[in-house]
């Protein structure tokens, strides 16, 4: 089998604002790719750009997707491990422009297979059920924010934190007065806070009983996190410090975290995400699965990917819940209140409606 040619999609979905410590995004900044090849049938990927944590944006996904489509063009796409490290040896970073690509591929392979994806990857299908994220607000609407989303059926809700420590103190409190004991509570920080901070954070926000803190520092702060480990009372969830397999052996190895953030958009697609969960699952070390700002095309890949790895305890697959104002895609999974289920169909089994890409900025490769 072979790569016929390559076609990309300036896939921007519009939707509500959304902010974190690091910034507010205000559409999804994503691209679709469609993989085609000699055998009479194509692949799909996608990736979503989010500047202020890997880097990239649309524009740099856009321009380097085309070098990519000119790398494997006439390549076999069966042959994932080649052309993953083609694109690794052209670039030592663009993960969430490779993850597109790497999707297509898996999403080429399990067609291929006659199988859906979760199935191809040794999966099988069990309850998932994602966390509902609310971003920084003043701790009044946050409030209001979670507790519509409690009447909505939400049992999990992911408190975006990371400003000055009071307020964030405000913003939990808050929450958890409003919605009662039994709503389970996630922080993420983003990389919000300074070591001192962190620390002083963690240890007011323990009285709320929280499931666990993602990120609290900035990556450059690593080096504190066995300390903070250590000092905190709630368990401690790398993100951002984890992007590949590498990152997650010297978290896991100098005792930094109680668990790891599985991205995509992060590690560069299902076949490094595989090599970072293995290292965790050696080491006893539960992993979370986690998105950007995709659409339910990248969403269901995520999906397939978590059903095949039962070390994967928690989910935080509500990015197209967020806030999109539109929904680009056929198939995939669906939700039923915040409990995801995924269809047998093969590969993927979702694709972008071709209404919406009519709409697209093309380019063909």
């Amino acid at each position: 089998m072979k790569i016929t040619h390559i076609n990309i999609y300036r896939f921007s979905i519009p939707m509500e604002p959304f902010t974190i410590a690091t910034g507010t995004m205000d559409f999804a900044q994503n691209i679709f790719i469609r993989v085609y090849t000699d055998a009479g049938f194509y692949g799909v990927g996608e990736g979503s750009a989010f500047p202020m944590i890997v880097g990239e944006t649309q524009e740099t996904m856009l321009k380097m997707a085309q070098d990519f489509a000119q790398i494997w063009k006439g390549k076999n796409p069966l042959n994932i491990d080649e052309r993953m490290e083609e694109l690794h040896n052209y670039t030592a970073f663009n993960a969430t422009c490779k993850s597109a690509f790497d999707m297509a591929l898996y999403d080429i392979t399990s067609k291929n297979a006659k199988k859906p994806l979760y199935q191809f990857l040794g999966g099988e299908k069990r309850q998932v059920i994602t966390d509902m994220t609310i971003g920084i607000d003043t701790p009044e609407n946050m409030a209001a924010t979670a507790i519509k989303h409690q009447k909505n059926g939400c049992s999990i809700i992911k408190i975006k934190l990371g400003k000055k420590v009071k307020e964030d103190v405000e913003r939990v409190r808050k929450i958890r007065a409003a919605v009662g004991d039994d709503m389970i509570l996630r922080l993420d920080a983003n990389q919000g806070w300074s070591f001192e901070d962190a620390i002083l954070a963690l240890k007011e926000l323990a009285q709320f009983n929280i499931e666990f803190c993602e990120q609290p520092m900035r990556t450059f702060y690593d080096d504190f996190l066995p300390e903070l480990k250590e000092l905190s009372q709630i368990k401690i969830t790398a993100d951002e410090s984890c992007f590949n397999h590498h990152d997650a052996r010297k978290l896991i190895h100098s005792d930094s975290c109680d668990y790891i953030n599985i991205k995509f958009a992060k590690s560069g697609g299902i076949y490094e995400s595989l090599k970072i969960y293995h290292e965790a699952v050696m080491n006893a070390v539960p992993c979370m699965i986690g998105s950007m700002l995709e659409s339910r095309i990248a969403l269901s890949a995520n999906l397939h990917f978590a059903l095949a790895c039962p070390k994967i305890q928690f989910f935080d697959l509500d990015t197209c819940l967020l806030g999109h104002l539109v929904d680009p895609v056929v198939g995939g999974l669906t939700y039923k209140g915040f409990e995801l289920f995924i269809s047998d169909e093969i590969g993927i089994g979702a694709d972008a409606d071709e209404e919406f890409l009519k709409g697209c900025e093309k380019w063909s490769v």
